[in-house]
């Protein structure tokens, strides 16, 4: 990996359903004169993917269920967002005031990564089918239309226990390893390092974010250049089990000696 390497951000314009986001990519890179590198890493933010790919949801025609209805109650929200946060989860952990906490896809996040930010009014936006999926077929478009091999992350940004701010975070992944094994290694003092793995995608993510930004920079899209990271077929991002976390284990053991 290189000591230094450049982000760039590239505005698209305001990304609509059913979109080529590709296109568009190539398309604001023409205007300033600028083209993709062998090498490059492409960085997308989730929500303009899934805008893209058609999954807008129209909060008119949400009904709330009676379970949406009582989380909405609980946790101050609008019963057909909490419902949209449901049919989006695979389990609801618990919440605090406008915000519930699911477990989605091996992942623990806030409203199962359903936004209303950078959403047209009266919609929402979640997040793509299938994030790994999507990023392997953006690199696979882009080797067939550019003929340069690069990475792609499709990024989200998320809040982080007991402390304040959004940092990135990949979803999804293709054309890098989303974490680099630095077991075996030795520290400065001679210490061989037993559990150390660097999370690459989310700090490649979190770099993305700081030129991407969260509000009105219509610049969905980031290019990461000269990093020096080996390109491949890899697709994915490695997860671990709750059980395995340190957060959501320590809460699990804890419910379960609360119920023992």
């Amino acid at each position: 990996m290189n000591a230094e390497f450049t982000v760039r951000g590239v505005s698209t314009g305001i990304i609509r359903p059913g979109e080529d986001i590709v296109s568009a990519l190539i398309a604001a890179l023409s205007v300033t004169k600028q083209a993709l590198l062998e090498g490059d890493i492409i960085v997308i933010a989730e929500s303009a993917l899934a805008t893209a790919e058609g999954r807008l949801i129209n909060l008119g025609k949400v009904t709330p269920s009676k379970e949406a209805m009582t989380l909405a109650d609980e946790f101050g929200m609008d019963p057909r967002e909490a419902e949209v946060v449901i049919q989006e989860s695979d389990s609801i952990v618990g919440g605090v005031p406008g915000f519930l906490l699911c477990m989605k896809n091996g992942t623990l996040l806030p409203n199962a990564g359903v936004d209303a930010s950078n959403a047209p009014q009266g919609y929402l936006v979640p997040l793509p089918h299938d994030p790994d999926v999507s990023a392997d077929r953006i690199r696979k478009e882009i080797l067939a239309r550019c003929g340069v091999n690069t990475g792609v992350i499709v990024a989200d940004s998320r809040t982080h226990a007991m402390r304040v701010g959004c940092s990135g975070v990949a979803i999804g992944c293709a054309g890098i390893p989303s974490v680099i094994d630095d077991r075996g290694r030795y520290d400065l003092f001679g210490r061989k390092l037993l559990v150390t793995k660097r999370a690459l995608a989310d700090n490649i993510a979190t770099a993305a974010e700081l030129v991407m930004g969260e509000a009105d920079e219509c610049m969905p899209v980031a290019i990461v250049r000269g990093i020096g990271i080996p390109l491949s077929e890899e697709v994915g991002v490695e997860a671990i089990a709750a059980e395995e976390c340190l957060f959501m284990g320590t809460l699990l053991n804890l419910n379960k000696k609360r119920s023992d």
